[in-house]
């Protein structure tokens, strides 16, 4: 019973938290204000009992494991959720549904820690739809909107639609193999027909999860119909944990159909980095520049994932660690000038460095880091996805996605350029920026200049892996 406390205590404070929200919604309620103040000491508390003796261990007959790179993987998402806490604070507060709103998207957080946790695919598949299905009513928050409708509506659709592919693909490994255990997959594949159409089915599923071309076209909508606190929390949340379920689902149970997803893995990164790019020169709307902003570097994350070694293990989990503090600032601007200003358009941004020169600079950092430009985190996390990726020889593949690089140099300078050198007759007024948001936006943009110059966190994440 001990060792089941101590294996799952990152699920179990997530579930206690869930049911206290619970009771406080049936009973007499609570302020937003004075509520959002106990939710975030939670989240915190819920980060630091995530590094508290991690070990790697087994339950259930081998439905669940983890070990100390699965215990960090958790502890990335519960840091992302609560920044998020901290960045939306603003629009938390007016929300007349506020532990319905931390439920929802606590309840998606379980979903995912169960889901990079399973140990077959049929728990995958329970905690895949636990994760998706209480965002796609968190976009539709916006009650008043009807484009927050329609991107719930997008979402949901799509969601169904890839969740009838996945089951597809799970009842044909079973067929092919007999088995969907994890631990039992890599012994009864053969590289048979039916199996590469099995795995398949199953890659789709996770394009259409990770927003990989040509699986992508929801992404945009939905981003710029959500509120921003879910928009954060889809780009960077949802994500990271898909891609840590797939770079650990390729690399073990089906690592004998290596040459089969590898080569899969380049094509679409290929083409997901290339359409992302091309379509945020075009985007106007911040969240829709940062929803294919995301696309872009999803098909960096696969680059790395190419590797099929180490490196490319600890090169993702580095980069989604680099991803939640860039991708989290950048969003936590946009939140507060959306909220405080209601713009949302980058023309909206020119001489932004005029009125709110703190906010200017958060989101330079930002970009830069996204960017991947010295001496910011971002720069190493591409540096390593890329060498990951060079280490299996694909050389051509590589000077690819290094050109992508410099494409996106153009659309992310689009943006620092209006901020600190455009003029606009009407600027965005000054904001006056809540404590708690300065705070976290603070915590961002330290850890997006740390996370790179402190080499010992890579290491870290390399010793794990």
């Amino acid at each position: 019973m001990s060792e089941f406390f101590i294996l799952m205590k990152s699920e179990l404070v997530i579930t206690f938290i869930i049911f206290l929200l619970l009771f406080i919604k049936i009973g007499k309620g609570m302020k937003n204000e004075l509520l959002l103040q106990w939710i975030q000491i939670l989240l915190l508390a819920n980060c630091f009992v995530g590094f508290i003796d991690n070990r790697d261990g087994v339950l259930f007959d081998g439905m669940f494991h983890t070990s100390g790179l699965i215990a960090f993987e958790k502890n990335i998402l519960s840091l992302g959720t609560y920044l998020i806490s901290l960045l939306c604070v603003d629009w938390l507060k007016k929300t007349p549904h506020l532990p319905e709103f931390f439920i929802l998207m606590l309840s998606a957080l379980l979903g995912m820690f169960l889901m990079i946790s399973s140990g077959s695919l049929l728990i995958f598949f329970l905690s895949l739809e636990l994760s998706t299905i209480p965002v796609a009513a968190l976009a539709n928050f916006d009650l008043d909107k009807k484009i927050s409708s329609e991107a719930a509506m997008k979402m949901i659709l799509s969601s169904a639609f890839s969740s009838g592919v996945l089951l597809f693909g799970i009842s044909l490994v079973y067929g092919a193999t007999g088995t969907i255990g994890f631990a039992s997959l890599p012994s009864h594949l053969d590289g048979g027909t039916l199996q590469i159409l099995a795995f398949t089915f199953l890659f789709t599923a996770f394009a259409f999860k990770l927003s990989v071309v040509p699986f992508h076209l929801w992404t945009a909508d939905v981003y710029e119909g959500a509120p921003i606190a879910v928009t954060s929390f889809l780009s960077v949340i949802s994500k990271g944990s898909i891609a840590f379920i797939f770079i650990s689902t390729l690399y073990k149970p089906f690592q004998a159909l290596h040459p089969a997803w590898n080569n899969m893995l380049v094509i679409v990164a290929i083409c997901t980095m290339i359409i992302g790019n091309l379509f945020a020169i075009r985007q106007q709307n911040i969240k829709r520049f940062l929803a294919f902003s995301s696309i872009a570097q999803v098909g960096f994350i696969l680059v790395g994932m190419t590797a099929n070694n180490i490196s490319g293990n600890s090169s993702v989990v580095y980069f989604v660690l680099v991803y939640t503090f860039s991708n989290l600032a950048a969003f936590g601007v946009a939140a507060v000038i959306s909220e405080n200003a209601g713009k949302e358009n980058i023309d909206d941004y020119k001489g932004l460095y005029q009125t709110n020169p703190f906010l200017s600079w958060i989101m330079a950092i930002a970009l830069f880091s996204l960017a991947g430009i010295p001496p910011t985190a971002g720069f190493f996390g591409k540096l390593f996805l890329l060498t990951a990726g060079a280490s299996a020889g694909n050389y051509w593949f590589i000077i690819i996605a290094a050109l992508n690089m410099i494409i996106s140099l153009y659309y992310y300078l689009r943006v620092i350029r209006a901020m600190f050198m455009d003029k606009n007759d009407e600027p965005i007024v000054r904001v006056k920026n809540n404590p708690m948001v300065s705070f976290a936006l603070i915590i961002c943009a330290v850890g997006i200049l740390l996370v790179g110059l402190l080499s010992w966190i890579y290491e870290y994440i390399q010793s794990l892996a």
